[in-house]
């Protein structure tokens, strides 16, 4: 007899108009929807295009059969953040005591989700498909958009650094390898400063924008 699948553990995070699945195993993989129900659809329905993530991290995604796969261990009270759209609550697992290998594995994904973006990037024309009203960034407005991100992200972790060009990868690596490194020293999943993020959600959110800009670059790109 075949050992059946571990359930993926999912967080609710809920607004009055708006609500965000994430895998909390799987950072990057977060999806939102009106609904809390519509929210588990659409990231049911995203595991096709997370798993090369997961395929470059070298670990392997769990077989998603739709959103009975998922097993809700929180539901968060959203707020304006994600009623904007956007997480923004931590999970009590991610704010809790983690191992090496758990911290390392959280790692892993964030530096996989970095790839995947940067081979989107080189793959992706200078000029995106706009939008239904005209609108959206061309890709290296969209690159730089995630890099200033980062950059602002970072404090939440105590880092402060200068936002890279797009051309110097030398000045990425090192931001990256920055929050990288709050990430694989996190054992007590507390903030490290009293305004800051755990360094779990840090990397849940730092990889949920990587991906969500890089999934529209691939949309836009056609």
């Amino acid at each position: 007899m075949s050992k059946a699948a571990s359930p993926i553990r999912v967080a609710l995070e809920v607004a009055p108009k708006r609500a965000f699945a994430s895998a909390i195993d799987w950072p990057g993989w977060s999806r939102s929807g009106r609904t809390p129900g519509e929210a588990l659809e659409t990231l049911a329905a995203y595991a096709d295009r997370y798993a090369p993530v997961v395929t470059i991290s070298g670990l392997k995604l769990p077989k998603v059969g739709g959103a009975e796969s998922f097993t809700v261990i929180e539901e968060l009270e959203g707020d304006a953040t994600t009623t904007f759209g956007a997480p923004s609550q931590p999970a009590a697992v991610e704010s809790g005591a983690a191992t090496a290998k758990e911290a390392e594995r959280v790692a892993q994904l964030l530096e996989a989700a970095w790839t995947f973006l940067d081979e989107v990037v080189q793959s992706s024309p200078a000029e995106l498909r706009k939008g239904p009203r005209g609108g959206g960034r061309d890709r290296d407005k969209m690159f730089a958009h995630v890099l200033g991100a980062e950059q602002a992200y970072a404090r939440k972790l105590g880092i402060r650094l200068q936002q890279p060009s797009n051309d110097d990868r030398a000045a990425i690596r090192a931001m990256r390898a920055a929050l990288i490194g709050a990430v694989r020293a996190d054992r007590t999943g507390q903030p490290l400063w009293d305004r800051g993020w755990p360094p779990r959600y840090s990397a849940r959110r730092f990889a949920w924008h990587v991906l969500d800009h890089a999934w529209e670059m691939q949309d836009r790109s056609s």
